[in-house]
């Protein structure tokens, strides 16, 4: 291992070339690269950040592509993260530790050089096609953003889960809300915004909705979502950017979270709570891990239970579901616990272990497991 002065490690960021990194509208790992990587830099340390071209950032920025693949309406995106991974490990020498958020795709790459590496993993890990590949590369260094979301690959050589964190200061607390519910997200099956819609309906409140449209969304959105937003009390936003969210978060009741499949985090949850707003969800993948039932959010097992909690939301405290965000998920705790990531992979290198120790989701070994650390 080799660092630099006291302490100051050379990193390399390796982002996906899907969104700029900070996105300009929606995009949810590429945000938390941005707040990882900047925070990084000013705790002193040396980072490279992969990416596109259209990137912004304090650290020094190799452009894997001019400028983001969903603007530049790209076909072949796989081919342009396998040169991307092929550049990282030509540099590979001049980093101490390469951390990559582009799922498996450097997989096979990493492997073969045997440099120093770790994964954080942001999608879904519960789909077959995928186990394949995590079963061939087990033994990769490997970062989970929920419990909930390693559940289905409980082998891998998990390092830590490292919940997501925000800067402190990107939202402000407000602590009055509005009459309103909001929905913010993407327009999937699996999003619910047909069941905010009916959730806000029946509860007799106006929902505003600030929501991207993905092309393979498209019919979706036509044949089961369009027929629904004619309704009085739905009033439709578009995507929306950083600067919308403040005013959209923190002046509303709360936040419709009504999902239908294994959400590895849901960071909108978490720029709720950042505003003051508590969080009405369904108990699925993340959700209970994010939310203090009662404290920040209310949780729910169906429609009618929702509607029912936006008569109770009220009660919450607005200053609780701040200092929640405050203590759990700010970009500053978040950098620290990869850091410890970061050295304890370069310690188990440097001594020759495999990195698949017996840790806990925290990253810690489980007692009477430490001579599996040495």
């Amino acid at each position: 291992m080799s660092l630099n002065g006291h302490g100051r490690l050379r990193i390399a960021q390796v982002a996906p070339l899907h969104e700029s990194v900070p996105p300009r509208l929606y995009g949810g790992t590429e945000r938390i690269v941005s707040y990882l990587t900047e925070q990084l830099v000013a705790c002193g340390h040396d980072v490279t950040l992969f990416a596109s071209g259209d990137s912004c950032t304090s650290a020094r920025l190799i452009p894997c592509c001019p400028r983001s693949l969903r603007l530049a309406h790209t076909v072949d995106s796989v081919a342009l993260h396998l040169a991307m991974t092929e550049r990282v490990a030509r540099r590979a020498h001049d980093f101490d530790v390469v951390h990559f958020h582009i799922d498996y795709l450097h997989f096979p790459v990493s492997r073969r050089e045997h440099y120093a590496n770790v994964t954080t993993l942001h999608g879904r890990l519960d789909l077959p096609d995928i186990f394949p590949i995590f079963a061939r590369c087990a033994d990769l260094p490997m970062v989970s953003i929920s419990d909930a979301q390693r559940a289905p690959l409980p082998d891998l050589a998990w390092q830590g889960t490292v919940y997501h964190g925000f800067p402190e200061e990107l939202y402000r607390f407000q602590p009055d809300g509005g009459d309103y519910l909001v929905f913010l997200g993407r327009v999937s099956p699996e999003k619910g915004l047909d069941r905010a819609i009916e959730i806000a309906g029946r509860a007799g409140c106006r929902l505003r909705v600030a929501a991207k449209i993905d092309r393979a969304d498209r019919a979706y959105y036509r044949e089961r979502i369009a027929p629904l937003m004619g309704q009085p009390h739905v009033e439709y936003l578009g995507e929306v950017g950083e600067h919308d969210k403040q005013e959209l978060l923190g002046g509303a009741l709360a936040l419709l979270f009504p999902i239908d499949w294994p959400e590895p985090f849901g960071m909108v949850m978490v720029e709720a709570m950042a505003c003051g707003t508590p969080v009405i969800a369904f108990p699925r993948g993340s959700v209970t891990e994010v939310i203090d039932d009662g404290v920040t959010g209310i949780i729910c097992e169906d429609v009618a239970e929702a509607v029912a909690a936006v008569a109770r939301v009220g009660e919450l405290s607005r200053a609780a579901c701040r200092q929640v965000f405050e203590q759990r998920f700010t970009a500053a705790r978040m950098t620290d616990e990869y850091l410890a990531i970061y050295h304890s992979v370069l310690q188990e290198r440097e001594h020759g272990h495999d990195a698949r120790t017996n840790r806990d989701s925290r990253g810690l070994l489980h007692p009477g497991d430490q001579h599996a650390a040495g």
